[in-house]
């Protein structure tokens, strides 16, 4: 999956934080991009770079930092892709994320573990 930075730009300048949940994705390129954070978290997750420095590497390669939204969107990605068990992989963990985003209108909580 690619991205388009003007993409993420807009992304990131639309999205508020919810308190309890996960952010809600909007629209079914959210789900995508949601997806593609999944798999550069999970990859960063699973060459064992610390969570601290991969939130700063997403951060730059999704130019979130603006946005509330779109932080709380990634770190909740990020969480969730260093709480995985070491054979969930990177295009596994981005699948089921983007198939429950897309099946649930942008509900991102069954997967990254948080509820209403």
């Amino acid at each position: 999956m690619t991205c388009r930075p003007f993409f993420l730009f807009f992304l990131a300048a639309a999205l508020p934080v919810a308190a309890s949940a996960a952010p809600k994705a909007e629209s079914a390129e959210e789900c995508g991009i949601a997806a593609d954070m999944a798999i550069v978290a999970r990859s960063l997750a699973q060459e064992e770079v610390q969570p601290p420095k991969a939130a700063t590497i997403m951060e730059r390669i999704y130019n979130v930092r603006e946005s509330q939204r779109g932080t709380e969107m990634m770190s909740e990605i990020i969480d969730a892709a260093y709480r995985k068990g070491a054979e969930v992989t990177s295009r596994s963990f981005a699948e089921e994320l983007f198939m429950t985003c897309l099946k649930t209108g942008g509900n991102l909580d069954l997967v990254l573990g948080k509820r209403l």
